[in-house]
């Protein structure tokens, strides 16, 4: 009675770590697909321009000009970008992921340009 009790448990412990084993074969193909999914994002990201920029100015034409030039005098290896949206132009500056590394920048750029803040990046 003692063998049979035995055998039918060592069977029983035998299932239970193959059905384990199985289950982390298919998690394992599961990060496999996370992971392309992840990378998919990040490109989707990259071409739709997900992050934030530092908006120096809002208003004329001219006036976001001036500060266009001002800027790229005192941080010349910054990207600047003018945007138009009527009747309104808008002078933004540098490309962030993370409103962490925005903060960072404001905080150099803040010295120059008092009025700076940080919006999130839109096409």
């Amino acid at each position: 009675m003692m063998n049979i009790k035995a055998i039918i448990l060592t069977f029983a412990c035998l299932f239970c770590l193959g059905n384990f084993t199985s289950r982390a074969q298919s998690q394992s193909n599961d990060n496999e697909s996370i992971r392309s999914m992840i990378e998919k994002k990040r490109v989707y990201n990259e071409y739709k321009g997900i992050g934030y920029r530092i908006q120096l100015f809002n208003g004329s034409e001219k006036r976001v000009k001036t500060i266009r030039d001002k800027f790229r005098n005192e941080f010349p290896s910054i990207e600047t970008y003018l945007k138009y949206n009527a009747p309104e132009w808008k002078i933004q500056v540098g490309s962030y992921k993370t409103t962490l590394e925005a903060s960072r920048g404001l905080r150099a750029i803040s010295k120059k340009f008092s009025g700076a803040i940080i919006i999130p990046m839109s096409n």
